[in-house]
């Protein structure tokens, strides 16, 4: 309650602030720099000397070479050129950010300088648009923030801080911010842009135009909308939908106000693992397709496997469409503010209103094993199989062992989750002042932060029997006992997740409060610039929760007569339903501290040094709810430190840029706790890490030819573990020793032609660090040809030479079977462009 009479305070002070007149002489580009807004966000932000200007978690627009943090950024024009798949293959150009962009359009797991990645999402990350985090959390269980996040048209440029100050000037973000800034209309004029895609089926058209509408008031609106099957073989359209933005900036002596609307409508196919045949042994495997079924090409989806039918989240029959797949549906408003309220006195005021909801549903193979042993494991020995659908429909299938030339069965549990609401509210202000000192120029800024998440969310997971095979083909299979009676209907062998132990029917409705004082001083003296910051975050959840598997002797099964012809077959009688008449209520709050310390001195023009310390943490959001942590009679907390992970960072590095020529060295040392709770394997985990390295960033120019790279070393370890102590002194899972980005290009008068090379090293595909995830490198081609004034046309070839790249496994060993499932990146996907500028 406290946290939300904050929020409401906060809000009614930044409207009371707004109204009041600017009285500033300063100019409204200097004003919109040193708010972070930039003057001409869609241009290349560089200061007179030339070096960048950084925007994102600071606070106030500082010189790159005067800045003690890490940062990055990728112009609009890069993200043209390299023509992303989704906003994670955006991240996985910025150096220290490991993006496993396997998922999708959403859905992947985001990590950066060794922080792990326990379960999915990106846990210490936090992803923004303008400013303002996209979700409280970015690791909603089914609700990663990046499914509610498009690059088009409409992106400026992205913007990236490691670690550093990030922990002060966000809340839940110790590890870092990634910032999608949007163009404002400070250069006139619009694109329209088609894009087809030339060996797969996607067909794309995205536009944007802004300028201005007088001298003060401008403005710039966009979007885009594409439908087909995707990168892979659904047999299906797997993506349709698309976004429009826009805003309007009015301007005036020392400030501007602006507001900006955003509305996301989109279905985009979810990547789960699939299967693959690895061979050899576990520290040096083989993988190789299973027959009929491409690890990089194809996926456990099916035209014949389009309806999931269930109960929905009051226990009522219902039946979800599995072509959702990632869902989200995202209609949201907001303000921006600065001016100047006297006396140099700056006031910056951002404020967004999200109304979020949507659906994840996609397929999860529990297990994948021959057709005769699925067989018998479910119906007993005997047990004979049958086509449930799809062109052979009601035929018995009489050789198992030569099903589709693998023999293999899927065993799928759907993810259905129904994303009720994960509604939004936010809301930053803050304010500053320059002061001239015998010791230098000293800036204040204290601010205040205010947000509300929900998280409303059904899980209604079914189970059911899918053959492996790819081109979207795959058919529902049923299974009799010896004595011809069925165990499954139309292809279902339960409805509730009766592969992972009837566990997960499950509702919870959580209102989660954050709100955060925070202070910053910077001092400049000369080539020396010192800046301190403090934030102190409390919060809270307050809610209830339902689920079959929280205890206390409810059972979640049922008979239930799904498709009303009055008989309860056995696969009806394995039906899950949420007990709602006995929720458990949710209700504890939390405080902690963060800080950072960081020190940068300017040798010369073109060469600075810096250090920083920082402790951050982040709050354990809906995660939480279905592991140990939550006292289910009173809602509290049965260890209050399971609400707060702390992260502890130290980091010093050299900055180096003149001319053509740009170099940045960063060295690491973080510590993190991490508790969290993983869906696919229903584990709960409770673990502390240690990881140290070095960033290197580069880019040189000289004529035509440009290039840039990154590179990331990091050793990390687990250092404890309160649940699995055997695993303590091992490399964190999916965490490579080093990953690398390298981007050349040849910038012609009428041709670009250039290449992103993607790279990774080993990693371990489960915390006992026995099987290996095998590194490999991806390159993405491109190339643009300008016949006329404001014409382009382009080719982009994504994962040009079609390599196999695993990004994770569910297995820690090589099976008996051989069959591991796995994720890896997409195979090679060409598309082509038709740009008119105008």
């Amino acid at each position: 309650m406290k946290a939300k009479q904050l929020f409401v305070a906060s809000s009614a002070f930044a409207l009371i602030v707004a109204a009041t007149p600017a009285r500033a002489q300063d100019a409204v580009a200097q004003a919109e720099a040193a708010a972070g807004a930039e003057a001409d966000p869609a241009a290349d932000p560089a200061s007179q000397d030339g070096g960048d200007i950084v925007v994102t978690g600071v606070a106030r627009g500082t010189n790159r070479l005067d800045s003690a943090v890490s940062v990055s950024s990728l112009s609009g024009d890069e993200l043209v050129k390299s023509a992303p798949r989704s906003v994670a293959e955006v991240f996985r150009q910025i150096p220290g950010i490991r993006s496993e962009s396997s998922g999708g359009e959403g859905n992947a797991n985001i990590a950066v300088r060794g922080l792990p990645v326990a379960s999915g999402g990106a846990k210490f990350l936090q992803l923004q648009e303008d400013g303002l985090p996209v979700l409280e959390f970015g690791d909603i269980t089914f609700g990663n923030a990046d499914i509610f996040l498009r690059a088009d048209l409409n992106v400026a440029r992205v913007e990236a801080i490691r670690g550093g100050s990030a922990s002060t000037f966000a809340s839940n973000s110790p590890g870092g911010i990634i910032n999608l800034i949007s163009k404002t209309g400070e250069r006139e004029g619009g694109s329209v842009q088609g894009t087809v895609g030339l060996d797969y089926e996607e067909y794309r058209i995205d536009f944007d135009y802004g300028g201005k509408l007088s001298d003060t008031l401008r403005f710039h609106f966009g979007g885009f909308y594409r439908q087909g099957e995707g990168p892979r073989r659904a047999g299906y359209d797997g993506n349709k939908g698309g976004q429009i933005k826009a805003n309007i900036t009015k301007e005036f002596d020392g400030g501007y106000v602006r507001v900006y609307g955003k509305y996301l409508d989109d279905r985009a196919i979810g990547y789960l693992p699939n299967p693959v045949r690895v061979t050899g042994s576990n520290g040096n495997p083989d993988y190789s397709n299973v027959p009929g079924f491409s690890i990089n090409n194809d996926t456990l989806h099916s035209r014949y496997f389009t309806r999931n039918i269930t109960l929905d989240g009051d226990n009522n029959p219902t039946v979800n469409d599995i072509r959702d797949g990632q869902r989200p549906l995202v209609k949201s408003i907001g303000l921006e503010a600065q001016f100047e309220i006297g006396d140099g006195w700056e006031v910056t005021e951002r404020f967004r209103f999200s109304d979020i909801s949507g659906r994840f549903i996609s397929n999860f193979p529990a297990t994948v094993d021959s057709a005769s042993a699925i067989a018998t494991s479910l119906g007993g020995p005997g047990a004979t199989l049958s086509y449930a659908n799809g062109p052979n429909g009601g035929a018995a299938i009489t050789n198992p062992g030569a099903l589709n030339g693998n023999g293999l069965l899927a065993q799928i549990v759907v993810f259905d989750t129904e994303l009720e609401s994960l509604d939004n509210i936010t809301n930053d202000i803050r304010l500053s002042k320059g002061f001239d000192t015998s010791f230098g120029r000293v800036t204040g800024t204290a601010g205040f932060y205010a947000s509300r998440q929900t998280v409303d969310t059904n899980w209604l997971w079914t189970s059911a029997l899918l053959e492996v095979r790819g081109d979207g083909e795959a058919a529902l299979v049923n299974v009799r006992d010896a004595a011809g009676t069925p165990v499954t209907q139309d292809g279902f062998f339960a409805f509730g997740a009766a592969y992972f132990g009837n566990c997960c029917r499950r509702s919870y409705d959580i209102d989660y409060t954050t709100a955060a004082p925070f202070l910053s001083l910077n001092l400049e003296a000369g080539a020396l610039t010192v800046d301190a910051s403090a934030r102190y975050d409390f919060g809270g959840a307050q809610g209830s929760v339902a689920g079959a598997d929280l205890g206390g002797g409810r059972s979640g099964l049922t008979a239930f007569d799904i498709n009303r012809d009055g008989t309860i077959s056995a696969a009806e009688g394995r039906t899950a339903i949420i007990p709602l008449g006995s929720p458990s209520p949710v209700d504890y709050n939390y405080d902690y501290l963060s800080y950072s310390l960081g020190v940068n001195y300017r040798f010369a023009s073109n060469f600075s040094g810096f250090a920083r310390y920082s402790r951050g943490a982040r709050a354990n959001a809906d995660r939480l709810l279905f592991g140990p942590a939550i006292n289910t009679a009173t809602g509290d907390l049965v260890d209050s430190s399971a609400a707060v992970d702390f992260v502890r960072q130290a980091e010093a590095g050299v900055k180096y840029r003149d001319g053509g020529l740009a170099l940045y060295a960063t060295g690491f040392y973080a510590e993190t706790e991490e508790q969290n709770f993983e869906a696919t394997t229903q584990r709960f985990f409770n673990r502390d890490y240690r990881a140290y390295g070095v960033e290197l960033e580069g880019s040189y120019r000289v004529g035509a030819f440009s290039i840039t790279a990154g590179g990331t070393y990091t050793d990390a370890e687990i250092t404890g573990d309160a649940i699995n102590p055997g695993v303590v002194g091992n490399r964190p899972r999916r965490q490579a020793e080093f990953i690398y980005q390298v981007t050349p290009q040849y910038d012609a008068e009428l041709f670009t032609v250039g290449a992103s090379v993607i790279g990774t090293t080993d990693s371990f595909a489960q915390d006992n660090n026995a099987l290996v995830l095998p590194g490999f490198t991806q390159v993405n081609g491109f190339v643009q040809f300008r016949p006329l004034e404001r014409v382009q046309l382009s080719i982009n070839a994504n994962n040009l030479f079609d390599v196999r790249g695993f990004t994770e496994a569910e297995e820690g060993t090589i099976p008996t079977n051989g069959i591991v499932r796995a994720r890896s990146i997409n195979g090679r996907t060409i598309s082509a462009a038709v740009r008119f500028d105008f």
